[in-house]
């Protein structure tokens, strides 16, 4: 499945792509999680805005977080309606709160897009959210999955019925250890099949010992596997109701995503980067631009299932278990158990 323009790639910005199809933009409600003024949430929203979206909600953790991005967002678009929707994807309860807010707006009958931005990556020590589920995993795809079913009403209703997940190359990093999702048990007691990838972690300067439970970059990566199974199994279940899912890598940006992130430890890996020939960081606004691809261009309207993106373009570079569709349907079995209830 090719996108509209072939010749985009690494450079290409979110402005650029977003001008390039106004139509799939203009009078669109889109919802995009994670926003904050320096993150790749608030790059898509100001990417968005100039092709005259009817609505823009924006969501955070926090309300001044929030006001932050309002403050500029509507000072520089004023014909766009900017909602804010405080949300903290790590507690299951503020989540249903703020679904519930969004289906109770008569101003907002339909949402079109939802960008599934946010996330948390390399908290060093293992941490468990509210309701008991390992930070990253809990956050980055519990909090979306539950998150986005619950306002599904709203999104059928659309016309676009896109959903993009922001995923990462970290998902080579580890497939789901559905053995342990809390990262409790040694690494050489999980089967083989769920272990990381112990070659790239030691790429990266990080080591694994067999008595290793918890692994920071490895809890992330199995994350982000779970942002494009989830994917895979909305483009399954839902597919025929005119939903197309996607999952993307957005490259690599400095953002408030690494504020867990051990600042020497990133040094050395980006210089190892660097002595390997692998891309650098891109800028927010370059980073951005797959997510808008995968959110309007027409030239994916086609099969969706299983398709992830990397530089604007569909790519074959990700991981066969983060598309397999029996390891879909066992996340959204698993998934649907740690949030008690079912989606049909």
């Amino acid at each position: 499945m090719p996108t509209t323009n072939s010749e985009w790639g690494f450079n290409i910005t979110a402005p650029t792509v977003a001008a390039t199809f106004p139509d799939a933009i203009k009078n669109r409600t889109i919802l995009i999680t994670g926003v904050n003024r320096t993150g790749l949430g608030y790059g898509t929203a100001s990417a968005l805005a100039p092709q005259s979206p009817s609505t823009i909600i924006i969501t955070g953790r926090s309300q001044a977080k929030l006001d932050e991005s309002l403050t500029s967002l509507r000072a520089t678009y004023p014909s766009v309606t900017f909602k804010p929707l405080v949300v903290d994807l790590s507690s299951q309860a503020s989540i249903r709160e703020a679904a519930a807010e969004v289906l109770k707006w008569k101003d907002v009958p339909a949402i079109d897009i939802v960008i599934n931005n946010a996330g948390v990556m390399n908290i060093q020590d293992r941490t468990l959210t509210v309701d008991g589920i390992e930070m990253h995993f809990g956050t980055n795809h519990i909090g979306h999955f539950l998150l986005t079913n619950l306002i599904m009403p709203k999104i059928l209703a659309g016309k676009n019925k896109r959903i993009v997940n922001v995923s990462s190359m970290g998902a080579f990093v580890s497939p789901i250890r559905f053995s342990d999702l809390k990262w409790e048990t040694p690494h050489k007691d999980i089967p083989d099949n769920e272990k990381p990838n112990t070659t790239m972690l030691k790429a990266a300067r990080l080591l694994v010992e067999d008595s290793t439970t918890y692994i920071p970059f490895g809890a992330y990566g199995a994350s982000k596997t779970a942002n494009i199974l989830f994917a895979v199994g909305l483009n399954k279940k839902l597919g025929e109701k005119g939903v197309k899912a996607f999952a993307l890598h957005p490259g690599e940006i400095m953002t408030e995503l690494q504020r867990s992130t051990d600042p020497e430890w990133l040094g050395k890996a980006m210089e190892g980067r660097k002595q390997a020939g692998l891309a650098g960081f891109k800028s927010v606004e370059e980073g951005a631009a797959t997510s808008v691809v995968a959110a309007v261009d027409p030239g994916l309207d086609g099969e969706a299932e299983g398709v992830f993106l990397e530089d604007c373009q569909v790519s074959a570079k990700v991981p066969g278990y983060a598309v397999d569709k029996e390891e879909a349907d066992r996340l959204w079995e698993v998934s649907e158990g740690l949030v008690g209830e079912k989606f049909a």
